[in-house]
């Protein structure tokens, strides 16, 4: 574990908040190490990369938008973006359609089979989790649920600042640590 160094940005909290913060990282680091296994498992078996998800899933929320949009709304570069739509598009899950305010403009939109494919993964993926924890008391789950839904906007909202405090300096081309 890496300790802040004095002066760093944890000065403001306590060593009680420090170390909260430590065991939230580490079972998020924990979650992520499991989800990343079972992202893996789904490339292979599904063809279609856990990035294609969250673009798909971000346009149906967002509507009709721009890839520059749909690039900021995943915290992401536009060109990466743009290679990963065209795939969607080719693939059949996103569409291309003219922008009525700027006819040279395009809109993405997620197509019939996009959204019929996001449904049934979250359907499978509900009812996977649903078994999981059939086992809990179901106040605990309902109460886990709710803090969990809590940190996940606290997390939404807090991302970019995070994103500022953990990132370290952009590396140069060529360039290595």
């Amino acid at each position: 574990m890496v300790t802040p160094e004095p002066g760093a940005p944890s000065d403001d909290l306590s060593s009680t908040e420090v170390e909260r913060g430590k065991r939230l990282a580490n079972a998020i680091m924990g979650f992520g190490k499991q989800q990343g296994a079972f992202v893996a498992r789904m490339n292979r078996t599904t063809g279609i990369d856990r990035s294609a998800f969250i673009l798909l899933k971000n346009l149906l929320h967002l509507g009709p938008s721009r890839s520059r949009a749909l690039a900021e709304a995943v915290h992401s570069d536009p060109s990466t973006v743009s290679r990963q739509v065209a795939t969607l598009v080719k693939d059949g899950l996103v569409e291309r359609r003219a922008d009525p305010e700027d006819g040279r403009a395009s809109l993405l939109a997620v197509t019939a089979a996009g959204v019929r494919l996001l449904e049934e993964q979250r359907a499978r993926f509900a009812l996977s989790l649903a078994r999981m924890v059939r086992h809990w008391e179901p106040a605990d789950l309902d109460h886990f649920i709710e803090l969990f839904e809590r940190f996940l906007g606290d997390h939404q909202n807090y991302l970019p600042i995070m994103i500022s405090e953990c990132v370290g300096p952009t590396r140069s081309e060529g360039e290595s640590r």
